[in-house]
């Protein structure tokens, strides 16, 4: 069937601020989604209160509304449109996750969608609540045919006890209608059933929870499908997880496609999971089912189906290539998969299945060190806050470059010297899962334990132990060689492994710089491969690339031959000139999805300049790594050998490291040293910022205040500063971010501990002790500066008193109640700091205002959390032209500034304590937010300014 033309515009609800459990893959899906309608001249309004997405920006919808996610809102706008005398004729609820579906169904049981004739498009809402109501989806699976965990949904705590001694122990309880597993566990006793029952009944929104039999330790699959209005039906992708049931699949390392799952298997789940969709309902979209196998009995049973979009479709569409939530998009509107093409070929039908010829693996990352006293075991309720993405031609590979993509200082899996060694440790974490389980296997195997017992004990399917065990086979190997007398092949082959130059030299006991030189020498390189959906059977259009090293043996040409001539390389370079933009990596406390909205905008403004942009990240969830937005995406960590590789091999003009938040500014250093131009704001230019001495010294020169410190790098000197500086004192390591590791302390006991603690975390850093400004009123400013000219886009007040990390503040744009004086002082401070920093680009500077004096707490010379919340504020893209100043296309006064100021914009933290219930919501300098949200008011007689301001102080601790 072809495109219904009865719909002409629109509604897509997005997913709100980011909270674990529901990330930025909504924005992902959002934004493909608000693309793909308008493609088709359709008219596209979108509704999220979640400012620091690119799926809220004007260059993906017609019409954004910034406004909080509830039933009012939704008539606002619907009242707004027909009074525009432009109706919206439909609703898109799958893109935004739970948040969005559950929305759509209260307004649809409140006959909202009837009352203004919009029609419920991509779903089925009795489908929804089919697979949502555990009770209904238990009872159609065994009409279906289709296995299931024996078991009952209970309504009360008595009914759930009944239940309980019906079935025996162990159990699962899994509330409805709930997000990311909340509220859901494993019990194996009476006593923890009580409590986790009472938990489940009221964590659910319509109290009830299912109670059923336990299949921990069985493996767990998912597949991703798509069915048009014809029921033609199309499996995108089946994923793996290398866990075991009993771990939530959000907290899993997956992998794709499955390795373990025989043909057979596969096929039976496959017929299973056709009948199974079409038991729930005849909508046309995507949808994602998780099976669970016997591994003694291969019996398989269906564990949950999302008729919608979710995490695994962003993961699903990243490791084929394959747009799933734009092709569900166009299937809404009425399009079958077979009247549309396949956008990665551009040739071939949207009807068919990806085949790939690599292995993708997905790593959580998580941020319990956030979380002090948090429950670190990892359950049915999802923990995790990112997740990066490794993509290589075999398992290994794609393994050790997720382990490289994560950011713990880690520089893959294993082979840096930092193994757990204690045998009981090890038992305890390979028994009881939490985040760093995947290298406690390895350490496990390195010290000597049994295959037998880590199995035992893990439940991980065999194959995935042995590959992980061969690895130190392969260690012991090289071990044995000095990098002089190594044979290539062994070195080649521990690359083909994915292993990273720095793992190789703690091997053999040199520095990276010689493994480098021993790989160019021997002609060990690396080729990129194109992620093209149909392991390359047709010719693919989209520059999509991974790197790997080719098995077969380089022809013989002499070292330094361009990787584009080297054999199986099919990224081939173009003369035109290129600007690389680096990303950020997996989202964690600290560095958000922000940051992911700053680098599209700066791609897409590099390719406005004229310049041919290539994208470098790992991070599946995210706008920056769809393959539609750079004109080159490389799939890669952000991690020093990679990029360099690529650098290499592209000869851009230069690189952007102030979009990617800290994960990308952290190269600059070693890309300066290496001869490779830094786009804007020089290495030299943030290092002076992050260093507190010369910074402080630049302050005096300029007569700028600041609250007195020191620079210390061990306790005793700390001690000493400390009876100088005087009590409170801020304590903090120099180059973090979000604030890690800050404190305030109020005693020389205090103060010593913490420095301890610094020092164990991260030896050899500078840790810096200020005189904390206690009571002062904080304040921060965004501006662009071209070296010369500064505009400041935006000064927020902050509603609570310094000491709160501006992540977890509310801010108040513009400021609410902050004398003539003292912005006079906050705007002279940030165009002196912009220019003596020789800021080319972004900036923030955060201040403290005490007894009218604006005292300088930092700068930062780069695009911040602020900068995205302050666009959609003042409706203007400010990363656009501070992209085109970096690139010395614009000047400051090239620009009309005309920004859209109206009332008041309030930036909402929001936090997902309730992840963590053992866990106070204390506040300080270290954030805790997890993502944000906005919220407009017209002046400061309203009501949630004035609740806000009254607790201003609720939450301040150190």
């Amino acid at each position: 069937m072809p495109k219904n033309a009865s719909i002409r515009s629109v509604l897509i609800i997005g997913s709100g601020p980011i909270i674990i459990g529901q990330a930025c893959e909504f924005d992902y899906s959002g934004s493909q989604a608000a693309r793909s309608l308008r493609e088709e001249g359709i008219e596209v309004a979108l509704i999220n209160s979640n400012p620091a997405t690119i799926m809220t920006d004007p260059i993906n919808a017609d019409h954004v509304y910034l406004l909080p996610l509830e039933k009012k809102s939704i008539v606002k706008i619907l009242e707004t449109h027909r009074e525009m005398g432009r109706p919206i004729d439909a609703v898109l609820p799958t893109m935004g996750g739970q948040t969005a579906l559950n929305l759509a169904i209260d307004c649809d049981k409140a006959g909202v969608w009837e009352k203004y004739g919009v029609q419920i498009i991509g779903v089925d809402i009795r489908a929804i609540e089919t697979t949502e109501d555990r009770e209904k989806f238990r009872l159609l699976m065994l009409e279906l045919g289709a296995g299931v965990c024996k078991g009952r949904t209970a309504r009360s705590f008595l009914e759930g006890k009944e239940i309980a001694q019906e079935i025996g122990f162990p159990l699962v309880i899994r509330p409805s209608f709930t997000l990311g597993g909340t509220g859901g566990g494993f019990v194996n006793t009476p006593e923890e059933f009580d409590k986790a029952l009472t938990h489940g009944l009221h964590a659910s929104p319509v109290h009830e929870v299912l109670v059923e039999q336990s299949v921990m330790g069985w493996k767990e699959y998912e597949l991703e499908l798509l069915r048009d209005g014809n029921g033609n039906f199309i499996i995108v992708c089946s994923i793996e997880n290398f866990d075991p049931m009993g771990v939530h699949t959000g907290d899993s390392i997956t992998v794709a496609p499955a390795m373990t799952l025989p043909d057979t298997l596969y096929q039976q789940m496959r017929d299973l999971a056709i009948r199974v969709m079409t038991g729930i309902g005849q909508f046309a979209g995507g949808c994602n089912i998780q099976f669970s196998v016997n591994p003694q009995t291969d019996d398989i049973i269906v564990i949950e189906v999302n008729p919608r979009v979710s995490r695994s479709s962003a993961l699903a569409s990243k490791a084929t290539g394959y747009p799933i939530a734009k092709i569900a998009a166009k299937m809404a509107i009425g399009y079958n998969l077979d009247e549309l093409t396949n956008p990665i070929t551009g040739t071939t039908s949207a009807f068919f299945e990806p085949a790939i010829d690599y292995v993708i693996v997905k790593v959580p990352r998580w941020n319990f060190d956030k979380f002090p006293g948090a429950d670190r075991s990892l359950g049915l309720q999802m923990k995790s806050v990112g997740e990066a993405m490794g993509i290589g031609r075999n398992f290994q590979e794609a393994l050790q470059k997720a382990c490289q993509s994560l950011e713990i200082r880690r520089n893959g899996l294993g082979a840096d010297g930092r193994e757990l060694t204690d045998r009981t440790a090890l038992t305890n974490s390979l028994q009881h899962p939490s985040w760093n389980r995947l290298f406690h296997i390895y350490d496990a195997f390195k010290a000597g334990m049994s295959f037998r017992t880590i199995q035992q004990l893990t439940k991980i399917d065999p194959w995935f132990l042995h590959q992980i065990e061969e690895l130190i086979e392969l260690e012991r190997e090289i071990e044995q060689y000095d990098l002089d007398d190594l044979p290539p092949e062994l070195l080649r082959t521990a690359k083909q492994k994915g292993y990273a130059d720095r793992q190789l030299a703690h091997l053999l006991s040199v520095k990276e710089s010689k493994i480098y030189e021993y790989r160019q020498k021997h002609n060990i390189r690396r080729v990129y491969k194109c992620v093209d959906t149909c392991a390359a059977e047709f010719e693919a259009r989209t520059p999509y690339y991974y790197s790997t090293f080719n098995s077969e043996p380089p022809i013989a040409t002499a070292p330094g031959v361009p990787v584009s001539d080297l054999p199986g390389n099919e990224s081939v370079r173009s003369n035109r000139p290129k600007i690389v933009v680096l990303g950020s990596g997996p989202n964690r406390i600290g560095q958000g999805i922000e940051f992911d909205y700053s680098c599209v905008h700066g791609v897409l403004a590099a390719k406005e300049a004229g310049y041919e942009t290539i994208m470098i990240n790992c991070n599946p969830e995210t706008v920056s790594t769809d393959p539609d937005i750079a004109d080159k995406l490389y799939f890669e960590p952000v991690f020093w050998e990679h990029v360099h590789a690529i650098i290499m091999h592209e000869q851009p003009v230069g690189v952007i490291v102030q979009l990617g938040g800290q994960t990308a500014l952290k190269m600059a250093e070693k890309l300066t040293r290496y001869g490779v131009k830094i786009i804007g704001t020089s290495w030299e230019a943030l290092d002076l910022a992050e260093d507190r001495g010369h910074f402080s010294a630049l302050l005096r020169d300029l007569d700028i205040p600041y609250p007195k410190f020191g620079t210390v790098r061990e306790a005793e000197a700390a001690l000493e500063l400390s009876r100088e500086l005087g009590f409170p004192l801020l304590v903090r390591p120099s180059y973090v971010l979000g604030g890690q590791n800050m404190k305030i302390v109020i005693n020389e006991n205090e103060l010593e501990q913490h420095v301890m603690k610094i020092l164990q975390d991260i030896p050899d850093n500078n840790i810096l002790l200020d005189h904390f400004l206690e009571n002062a009123i904080e304040a921060e400013a965004d501006a662009i500066c071209d070296g010369e000219d500064v505009h400041i886009i935006g000064i927020m007040e902050h509603i609570e008193p310094a000491g709160i990390h501006s992540g977890d503040s509310y801010a108040v744009l513009p400021p609410f109640d902050l004398s003539e004086n003292v912005i006079r002082q906050i705007e002279e401070h940030t165009r002196k700091i912009a220019v003596a920093l020789k800021t080319v680009g972004l900036i923030n500077i955060q201040f403290a205002i005490k007894n009218e004096v604006v005292y300088i707490i930092e700068a930062n010379p780069r695009a911040s959390r602020t900068v995205p919340f302050i666009c959609k504020a003042y409706q203007e893209p400010y990363v656009n032209y501070a992209t085109k100043v970096m690139l010395g296309d614009k000047k400051v006064k090239d620009f009309d500034f005309k920004p859209v100021k109206k009332g008041y914009a309030i930036k909402i933290p929001v936090f997902s304590f309730n992840k963590f219930p053992n866990v106070n919501k204390e506040l300080g300098p270290e954030m805790k937010s997890t993502g944000e949200g906005i919220y407009f008011i017209d002046d400061l007689t309203d009501d949630f300014f004035q609740k806000v301001y009254s607790e201003r102080n609720l939450y301040l601790s150190r």
